[in-house]
């Protein structure tokens, strides 16, 4: 990526801006573009105060044909940027989001999921006239049907106390003091919550890694990219918000990076277990134990286990053991060592990584 464009808010129409950035250039994007909700009229509060909506003119377009040609415009212009194995996610409202999908799917992102946006603190519909609108949806789409885009599925596993992270996001709409203002005005109409962009950010790019936004507004996206070590491209047509933006991601300091690593997801080599028996490292006729000293198992010369009347992996006799139809001998299974310690064979296995795969 040039110089001129990593790490700064670059001024002008998004689309113009995108044509001169080069082709297959950045791993992740986040564009939260204009929804186009058609207010006809002011709001107001039963106390006749006047809501704070979204009245600006860079969300008011002619006609949907309008607004499909700007949306077909930027993306195409977003997916030629796009790395071939980088992916997108696309926020919006009931007003726009079904028709930025289906242009989407016309440019050839392959959809990967829609993760709706929970307000927890939602503007009340103040009319009554309709359901009390809780909720955006965000696309999530990789380049191509054949990207090997990013997502690190253990640690926002973790990051959900071990429980799948599912496609609903309950998080409050920008408040107290992280709400940007000016002279008491919100200084940007529809500012993002961080704890949104963090987990776009963190769950489907990597340390080092080119976020580009093509919307950058008040500098949310620049701000979550500073502080988890990814470098960031924006671009907006306002000084004014350009000027709020710098301002807020000069205040970001950046995580260490020694904690912004994922060492869930490194993947062990395969070591079989006949690897350790084979080099001395578990010896034949060795007796292998579980965690309670319950069970214990004699390692044959073949690696095999024999146990009672059954002869098998550690996977499938420790399963025995259990009465289950599979299981990690891995993490089963003990070796007795000098001093009556107790050592799983798993770290025994780490062991022989280190020395000779490392």
């Amino acid at each position: 990526m040039d110089k001129q464009f990593l790490n700064k808010i670059i001024q002008g129409n998004c689309i113009e801006i995108l044509k001169k950035m080069p082709e297959n250039s950045v791993d992740l994007i986040f564009a939260d573009p204009p929804y186009n909700l058609q207010l006809q009229n002011d709001l107001y509060r039963p106390n006749q105060t006047k809501v704070s909506g979204v009245n600006d003119r860079w969300d008011k377009f002619v006609s949907f044909d309008e607004y499909d040609t700007f949306t077909y415009d930027w993306l195409k212009e977003c997916r030629r940027v796009l790395k071939k194995d980088g992916s997108i996610w696309v926020i919006g409202s009931y007003h726009n989001i079904f028709r930025v999908g289906r242009i989407m799917q016309d440019l050839g992102f392959w959809i990967l999921n829609d993760i709706v946006w929970i307000k927890t603190n939602p503007m009340p519909n103040f009319k009554g006239t309709r359901f009390n609108n809780a909720q955006e949806t965000l696309i999530w789409a990789s380049q191509n049907q054949k990207s090997k885009y990013t997502f690190h599925y253990k640690s926002m596993k973790a990051f959900s106390d071990d429980k799948q992270m599912r496609s609903d996001r309950y998080i409050p709409i920008c408040n107290g003091g992280e709400r940007i203002k000016v002279n008491g005005e919100k200084a940007h109409s529809t500012q993002k919550p961080e704890a949104l962009l963090f987990r776009v950010i963190l769950s489907t790019s990597n340390v080092g890694d080119i976020v580009l936004d093509p919307f950058m507004g008040s500098g949310t996206t620049g701000a979550v990219s500073k502080k988890l070590g990814r470098h960031f491209v924006g671009i907006e047509k306002e000084k004014f918000y350009i000027k709020i933006a710098n301002e807020r991601i000069k205040k970001i300091k950046p995580v260490s990076e020694d904690l912004l690593f994922y060492p869930i997801e490194e993947k062990k080599p395969k070591v079989p277990f006949g690897s350790l028996v084979e080099s001395g490292y578990v010896a034949i006729g060795d007796f292998l134990y579980s965690n309670n000293h319950a069970h214990k198992a004699r390692v044959l010369a073949d690696a095999t286990l024999t146990w009672n009347d059954k002869v098998g992996s550690i996977h499938k006799i420790s399963a025995e053991i259990l009465g289950k139809a599979a299981n990690n001998g891995w993490t089963f299974w003990y070796v007795k060592r000098p001093k009556n310690n107790f050592i799983l064979i798993d770290n025994i296995r780490n062991e022989y990584i280190n020395k000779y795969l490392s």
